[in-house]
């Protein structure tokens, strides 16, 4: 039997066969245009876009000079050059033109990294000034860029360096107000989503980009004052090598606001080359970071404890024989004969320590440092005057030392009778020195610091002074002063400038060697004040080295006197006629 088609079936089919093709085509493209439009879109525009950080200018530092700022530390632009291995063909051209224009800044295996054809992204050299940069930029090397980087620059070179700190390769604030304000520095990265060509350059900005600004850190002004941060350094320099110590410290604070206007700590170091020391005790601020038994300089805060509370005056007298017995322990005076009845102003002057255990006792029963006794002093010295305890200034690794609690167990008789002439205890000389400006201030203690404002708009917006707590009464202070004032001019030819009222103490703290003290390593101190009336400066001075026996009024006053004397006329404080 024959088959036959019937006329025009066969146009029918193919017809029927394209629409069919023509409708799973359709389908296919309604699937992928309008069912999964979001998926490629998604891809084509994660292919297109990018998000690229905005990176935040680090907030500069600055000093002040009498209450001008000065840039302290400065950002710079330098540039970092990179090669893409793979796009790179005469690897030897791009050597010798890196070298010949990055000179030192190159790095020494260039060809290696060339090399590395698997790699994209292979650093050459670093820290290139813009003009080199444009030098290398009109070699047209094919494959090499350049990445801008900001790092620091410290037009003073190493001043300030403990209190400053750096910034290390990746950025983060180290040591110093660096760390302690790094969040305040940093300031946060913006965000940008774009369309990018293939070196990932932003072409168009669209509705759908984002763009956030990125948000500058701060640029802070801190109450170091240039000019007396210097002289403080050089004072002390000076001091050291005319003495043979090798290690010192100074503070200097202004007692009626408690701003630091200068912390200098030797050996030192250049932040601008933080890499290149080889001992990382150098970057440490000793001020704030080494607690340490601070000797005599602590009997001015006894004695004021004791006016407060009206135990004693400076011509309360007792029976000096140059020991005292404290239950099965003996405290004797470094200095001997004046003995008999004296009264507690001649203690100070001559720093007595017997002086100092009758006051401690006064405040108890009068003849042991009972528990009430103990008490009161760790009332004073640790509630009021703030002493081991954290003062909070902002500069990183500060310690808080210890003042041992008057009801633990080791709070003891004999460790009280030692804190009253300044052993048995671990405080830092900002703590001493902040509290030592409240018994010369009026009785006032303001938490130091080491900020005085930032910068907003090219103007200096000062920040606020923290309400200071009265901690001793106003007659206590004054009395304070009048003692260390005539304590002071016990010491012939101190060196002042006639005219002014200087006061001060020393202080000579034998040091722990082999678990035992010993008088042939000490650490020589001298805290004191300067001005008129008023009391416009608090300055403490520290001085040691291994085996040296470094004296309070031979070692470190000296260094007082020659800062004090050049604060006066910085300051232009006005001499009495």
């Amino acid at each position: 039997m024959k088959l036959e088609l019937v006329k025009g079936s066969r146009s029918r089919v193919l017809a029927a066969l394209l629409f069919a093709i023509m409708v799973i085509f359709a389908g296919r493209l309604f699937y992928l245009q309008v069912i999964q439009y979001g998926y490629y879109a998604g891809l084509a525009k994660g292919e297109q876009q990018k998000r690229l950080s905005l990176p935040a200018k680090r907030g500069e530092i600055f000093a002040l000079e009498h209450g001008t700022p000065v840039e302290l530390v400065m950002n710079e632009t330098v540039y970092t050059v990179f090669a893409d291995p793979q796009i790179i063909k005469n690897d030897e051209k791009v050597i010798v033109a890196v070298q010949e224009i990055a000179g030192g800044n190159a790095v020494d295996d260039m060809k290696a990294r060339l090399a590395n054809k698997e790699s994209r992204y292979q650093i050459l050299a670093t820290k290139l000034s813009r003009v080199q940069a444009k030098k290398l930029k009109e070699k047209d090397l094919s494959g090499v860029g350049f990445q801008e980087v900001s790092q620091r620059v410290y037009p003073e070179g190493g001043l300030a360096a403990q209190t400053l700190g750096f910034v290390n390769t990746d950025g983060t604030g180290t040591y110093g107000v660096e760390s302690a304000l790094n969040d305040r520095l940093k300031g946060e990265d913006g965000l940008l989503v774009a369309v990018t060509d293939i070196s990932d350059v932003p072409l168009t900005i669209g509705n759908s980009n984002i763009n956030i600004p990125a948000k500058d850190g701060d640029d802070i002004v801190l109450s170091i004052d240039r000019n007396v941060q210097a002289k403080a350094e050089q004072a002390l320099a000076d001091g050291l090598k005319r003495t043979g110590a090798t290690n010192g410290s100074a503070i200097v604070i202004d007692p009626q606001t408690g701003h630091v206007m200068a912390m200098a700590t030797l050996p030192s170091y250049k932040p601008g080359e933080y890499y290149n020391v080889p001992d990382a005790a150098a970057f440490n601020n000793v001020p704030t970071s080494s607690p340490y038994e601070p000797g005599s300089v602590i009997k001015t805060f006894t004695m004021a404890t004791g006016i407060d509370k009206g135990v004693v005056s400076p011509d309360s007298t007792y029976v000096n024989t140059d020991y005292i017995k404290i239950e099965d322990r003996v405290v004797s005076n470094a200095e001997k004969g004046h003995t008999g009845t004296i009264t507690l102003q001649s203690a100070m002057n001559w720093s007595l320590n017997t002086g100092f255990v009758t006051v401690a006792q006064r405040l108890g029963n009068g003849t042991e440092i009972n528990q009430q006794a103990r008490d009161t002093m760790y009332d004073y010295f640790h509630n009021r005057f703030h002493m081991g305890e954290e003062t909070g200034i902002e500069v990183a690794g500060e310690q808080a030392g210890e003042i041992v609690p008057a009801r633990s167990s080791e709070g003891n008789a004999v460790r009280y009778s030692n804190m009253a002439f300044g052993q048995g205890m671990n405080v830092t000389m900002v703590q001493t020195a902040a509290a030592f400006s409240a018994l010369v201030n009026g009785g006032k203690y303001y938490q130091p610091t080491v900020i005085a404002g930032v910068i907003k708009d090219g103007q200096l917006i000062p920040q606020d002074i923290k309400a200071p707590a009265q901690i001793i009464k106003s007659t206590t202070s004054d009395q304070l002063r009048i003692m260390t004032r005539t304590a002071r001019a016990t010491l012939l030819n101190n060196g002042d400038k006639p005219g002014y009222t200087i006061g001060g103490k020393t202080g000579t703290a034998e040091t722990i060697v082999n678990g035992a003290y010993t008088d042939k390593q000490t650490v020589g101190s001298y805290l004191g004040f300067g001005g008129d009336e008023t009391a416009r400066y608090v300055i403490m001075v520290q001085v040691s080295g291994k085996n040296l026996p470094m004296q309070g009024a031979r070692h470190a006053m000296p260094i007082f006197t020659d800062i004090s004397n050049w604060m006066l006329d910085y300051l232009k404080v006005q001499p009495k006629e």
